[in-house]
């Protein structure tokens, strides 16, 4: 069984990570190819080339290639992000949340996409290139991990919360989005703030791209958990209607 929705979930999380790689190469890289404009005009090549930020068409990897590995890229992600869910999904299913395979996958998206990319987002959103000192990346990375180990703290002591609460349902799931607040609302407040974006860079240009940037997860766990979803349900259907028909001729 587990083994069935391991494949699920990677076949699903292929096709999801292409669907959001098409919005990515829409809706992320003409955004993108404006930052990398900006950047260029703002300093001479040689300067770019010295600081790693070179983008025409001699850099190590030019934007052509850069545009056509985002779909690998995206479905790697979508590969990696399939198989871990599956795993998750099997252990899920029959202990928490809905009974329905679908609406499992539903709520388990829904948490997920909450915990692991709008927590961190809200706090450290993405930035396009020209945006963000190369000498603090090892920082930021961390900063963004903890941001990411802080939902998913949070989603887990809301989960225990939930669980224990016995009262209505929906007192069930107030004390559950305050327990997950919590913590969440507190990184917020107490990790610091990077802001590096630097004077004279348009508003609107990033804006854009963050917009985009969500953007693209949102349509990949949006697609992922729909497709998922009804994989699911279809596939539990069938389990269900097999003794019916092996018991027919009968």
């Amino acid at each position: 069984m587990v083994g069935t929705f391991l494949v699920r979930g990677l076949l699903v999380g292929l096709l999801a990570g292409l669907i959001a790689g098409g919005f990515a190469f829409a809706f992320g890289e003409p955004r993108v190819d404006a930052a990398i404009a900006l950047e260029e005009a703002a300093a001479p090549e040689p300067a770019a080339e010295e600081a790693g930020h070179s983008h025409g068409e001699e850099a190590k990897i030019s934007r052509p290639v850069q545009k056509a590995g985002l779909f690998l890229a995206t479905g790697l992600y979508g590969l990696a992000v399939g198989g871990v869910f599956a795993l998750v999904f099997a252990g899920l299913r029959g202990r928490v949340g809905p009974r329905s395979d679908g609406r499992l996958a539903l709520a388990a998206v829904g948490t997920a996409f909450a915990a692991v990319i709008l927590v961190p987002f809200v706090k450290y959103p993405a930035n396009p290139p020209a945006v963000g000192d190369p000498e603090t990346i090892n920082g930021r990375t961390v900063l963004y991990l903890v941001m990411i180990l802080v939902g998913l703290a949070a989603t887990a002591i809301a989960v225990a919360t939930a669980r224990r609460v016995t009262a209505d349902p929906w007192a069930r799931w107030v004390a559950a989005v305050i327990v997950f607040l919590v913590p969440v609302v507190a990184a917020w407040a107490l990790l610091p703030t990077v802001d590096e974006v630097p004077d004279g860079f348009p508003a609107t240009l990033l804006w854009e791209f963050r917009i985009a940037s969500i953007g693209t997860q949102l349509v990949f766990w949006a697609a992922f958990g729909v497709l998922f979803g009804w994989a699911s349900e279809r596939a539990a259907r069938r389990t269900s209607d097999v003794p019916l028909s092996a018991a027919a001729p009968a």
